[in-house]
């Protein structure tokens, strides 16, 4: 047991939360993403946003697919009080948004969400497992769910992008999504870091090779610019399926 104090999750709307969803409404980050993401992602097609925490990048998708869907997951009952009005004040309607959290199995899990030491949520940090850091948490009773289960319940019959950084847990998230990745091979935006990764179980090395074995080749975003990677790289990495990835890779800016 560390010494860290670790409470049931309970929120009241007040300056915090307010403060919060004016961010969510009013901002838009990620920006400098748009032309590589508009060349993955058609205006049709459906995308996985899995942490959708406030909707930053819900958003963009939205945007980008404006005539297909954005599935925006996110288990944490304090992020989805502000991703939901923060849609709404934009008129975002191409969004479903589902509150549960991803893995490689289905039940219930508890998830961590930092406390800052103002007293705010960290919500964008929340996560499953324990990284010993000590700080004051709150925590949320979840329920989990595999992307397998998921896609075959909304029954999706294409899958064009997925984005997921779940502060360690997307290699659970690709584990439990082996089959959808394999019939859909959608491109993948993921945040990879060993620390967080530790939480699952996970490492940089055994991830790369699992993506690898997939049939996944990572590039890194470098503007609008898309550059291959020789080895192991931390934070986010764009994986494009092999079968694809000669054709994006010719197609980018000279």
């Amino acid at each position: 047991m560390t010494k860290r104090k670790a409470e049931y999750f309970r929120w009241r709307p007040g300056s915090t939360w307010l403060a919060h969803l004016f961010k969510a409404v009013t901002k838009q980050h990620h920006r400098a993403m748009l032309p590589v993401l508009r060349r993955l992602i058609p205006t049709d097609g459906v995308v996985l946003d899995a942490g959708a925490h406030a909707g930053q990048f819900t958003k963009l998708f939205a945007g980008i697919a404006r005539d297909g869907q954005v599935v925006a997951v996110e288990p944490g009952a304090y992020a989805r009080s502000i991703l939901r009005p923060a849609l709404a004040l934009n008129r975002v309607r191409n969004v479903v948004t589902v509150p549960v959290g991803l893995s490689d199995r289905s039940g219930v899990s508890i998830l961590s969400v930092p406390i800052k030491r103002r007293g705010s949520h960290g919500f964008g940090l929340s996560h499953f497992g324990d990284d010993g850091s000590g700080r004051r948490i709150v925590q949320d009773v979840v329920a989990t769910a595999t992307l397998d289960d998921l896609a075959s319940a909304m029954d999706l019959e294409r899958l064009d992008f997925i984005k997921a950084d779940v502060e360690g847990w997307e290699m659970r998230i690709v584990a439990g999504g082996e089959s959808t990745i394999r019939r859909h091979r959608p491109a993948l935006l993921l945040e990879l870091n060993d620390h967080h990764l530790a939480r699952a179980g996970d490492d940089l090395a055994s991830a790369w090779a699992t993506l690898g074995s997939l049939g996944y080749r990572p590039v890194e975003i470098r503007e609008s610019d898309l550059v291959p990677l020789s080895e192991p790289a931390t934070d986010d990495v764009l994986w494009l399926p092999e079968e694809r990835g000669a054709e994006l890779l010719a197609s980018r800016p000279r």
